[in-house]
């Protein structure tokens, strides 16, 4: 059961990443507080997604921030005059959006701040740090320090702590535990390029990394394709 004494705000995208790591830190007891950022991405079905997942897994409560990176471009996803890549490539992909997880996570810092939460939860990935500077172990950790000394609540000496409970796990291993704390991931949408209806693409890298885990889990995929 929540407990109130035991608040977390939780990143949820309205991806399967995010959905596992709010499930997560509701089996861990915490009284969740989910939070989104539509921050100009190419649409708004994840956000209806996140929606959607806040309320099946028990959030207390669901807040959706607005900034504007599409204002800055230089991704994929916030950019019209750059292409979702069909394939990966080499380096940092093109769906790379410039300090999206740093101001997301100083955004979920500053509500935990007023909730007097002291755990933030994200759901950042082994799959994604190769490719993103912002997945990385490092970055986490950085993070964490920075929390301590950037928040009234640090310098008086409360412990702020940043969760990543799927960094080093794959897809597959996503999806089994998923499975194991009852998500139905059909209501989830993880395509960079979904339709409005949140039907995926099932050729963008998002797309193909989301399948193949369903089938290296051997689980049916649940993924409305267009």
């Amino acid at each position: 059961m929540a407990n109130e004494n035991q608040r977390a705000v939780v990143l949820v995208s309205g991806g399967m990443d995010s959905a596992v790591t709010l499930a997560m830190a509701r089996a861990r007891g915490h009284a969740c507080y989910a939070l989104s950022v539509d921050y100009g991405q190419r649409h708004s079905s994840e956000l209806d997604a996140a929606r959607r997942v806040a309320l099946a897994l028990g959030a207390v409560e669901h807040k959706t921030v607005h900034v504007d990176l599409r204002s800055i471009g230089g991704s994929a996803l916030t950019a019209d005059d750059i292409a979702v890549p069909d394939e990966g490539g080499s380096g940092i992909p093109v769906t790379y959006v410039p300090a999206r997880n740093t101001i997301m996570l100083s955004i979920a810092l500053g509500w935990a701040e007023v909730l007097g939460a002291r755990d933030i939860w994200c759901g950042v990935n082994a799959v994604d740090y190769s490719g993103y500077p912002d997945c990385r172990p490092a970055f986490i950790e950085a993070f964490g320090r920075l929390a301590e000394v950037a928040t009234k609540a640090g310098v008086e000496g409360a412990h702020l702590a940043v969760h990543a409970p799927l960094l080093d796990m794959g897809k597959a291993d996503i999806v089994r535990a998923g499975l194991g704390l009852g998500i139905d991931f059909a209501q989830t949408v993880s395509c960079y390029q979904a339709d409005a209806d949140g039907r995926a693409c099932g050729h963008c890298d998002a797309c193909r990394l989301r399948a193949d885990g369903f089938r290296v889990a051997g689980v049916a995929d649940p993924t409305r394709y267009r």
